[in-house]
């Protein structure tokens, strides 16, 4: 009884945040700012999406996970880059259900980077 409990709840964490990628531009092209590969749980500290969530993951969550123009306007990382810039929506036009083609992510919105320059001392995550 024990693994099938346990065998829901990792089924629940896996399906949960790919939800959300097609939520947000580029959700689930987003660069990894200490490897090369990509960062799969965009709101979390942890690149596979579990555990606390980053900046970019509380303000999306009180957008009420909906990309808005101020969530695309704010830098939650603070490091001098808006979440649609890096994420490849520059000028806040993307929609959920946009075909158009927007550039790709270039930089993680809730990861400061570089994370090892002095402007990204405030936060506790490095590489």
């Amino acid at each position: 009884m024990f693994y099938f409990l346990y065998l829901i709840a990792v089924l629940t964490l896996v399906a949960a945040f790919p939800r959300y990628q097609s939520d947000i531009p580029n959700g689930d092209r987003v660069p990894h700012p200490c490897r090369i590969g990509l960062w799969i749980g965009v709101g979390h500290f942890n690149a596979n999406g579990t555990g606390p969530r980053n900046e970019f993951g509380l303000d999306f969550a009180a957008a009420g996970h909906v990309w808005t123009q101020t969530l695309c306007f704010q830098d939650s990382d603070k490091d001098g880059i808006s979440n649609g810039e890096e994420l490849g929506d520059p000028n806040c036009l993307w929609t959920k259900n946009s075909f158009d083609d927007f550039p790709a992510a270039t930089t993680h919105p809730g990861i400061c980077e570089p994370v090892d320059h002095p402007h990204c001392s405030w936060q506790a995550f490095t590489c």
